[in-house]
């Protein structure tokens, strides 16, 4: 839209000239020339000021979605550490917290064994029948904590999204999807894009949150997780992704 001003000012420009060489008195050229080069300014200026918002609109959305995916992650991993240890997800920030601080992971060791199939070898008149097994053994535990944060404390206060007014949080939900009799733990943390945005012009929110690109974060809200199916991605593309 910007390109197509421009082209639309520039020709309107040559247009204007022409007309004013080919019909208007010399007497009034002058004053006709000066008027219309104070509009040529203002136009541009005016064209100018719209790109450059655009651009310093990209920069800081950019900043931004990148701080608030780095939190995004941050409770993914804790998520993952809870469900690992407990069978499901939490949609209780304040137990996550106490979780990650008070929680412990089992190191375990596997490994195959082969033994005695009572059972067969009974039923078989006493000829021995052998059946393999994995025999777990529990090694140690190291803690939650050092094992994902080390001595960071950025876990107390990832439920925060950057940038946004004081005391906006991430909403996180937990619960399970499926069949009564397969139903599988699921989880999402959701930051809405006006609330990330929300000292930026709101033409520009409402235009990046109907956007829609392999390159951009479609739809109104960045978030991980879902409610509806089992996953644990983020929808944003990988040139927002931490670890690249």
């Amino acid at each position: 839209m910007i390109i197509i001003a421009v082209i639309v000012v520039i020709l309107l420009t040559v247009g204007i000239v022409w007309a004013i060489d080919k019909f208007v008195p010399v007497k009034l050229k002058t004053p006709l020339t000066i008027l219309l080069w104070i509009g040529i300014f203002a136009l541009g200026y005016i064209t100018f000021n719209s790109v450059y918002d655009e651009i310093k609109f990209h920069n800081i959305k950019q900043d931004r979605y990148a701080a608030v995916i780095k939190n995004l992650v941050d409770i993914r991993d804790s998520e993952l550490a809870y469900k690992e240890v407990n069978g499901k997800f939490t949609g209780d920030f304040n137990q996550l917290v106490n979780f990650i601080e008070t929680g412990k992971f089992a190191i375990i060791e596997r490994r195959d064994s082969t033994v005695i199939d009572e059972e067969k070898t009974k039923a078989y008149g006493g000829i021995k029948y052998t059946k393999e097994i994995t025999i777990v053994d529990t090694l140690n535990f190291v803690s939650v904590k050092d094992s994902l944060f080390k001595t960071s404390t950025r876990y107390k206060t990832m439920i925060n999204i950057p940038y946004a007014k004081e005391g906006t949080k991430f909403t996180l939900k937990a619960g399970e999807v499926g069949e009564e009799d397969k139903k599988l733990p699921v989880f999402e943390a959701v930051a809405w894009k006006k609330d990330i945005l929300h000292d930026q012009p709101k033409d520009l929110i409402r235009k990046e949150e109907n956007a829609f690109s392999v390159e951009e974060i479609n739809g109104d809200a960045i978030r991980i997780g879902s409610m509806e199916e089992v996953k644990v991605n983020g929808n944003w593309p990988k040139v927002y992704d931490p670890t690249n």
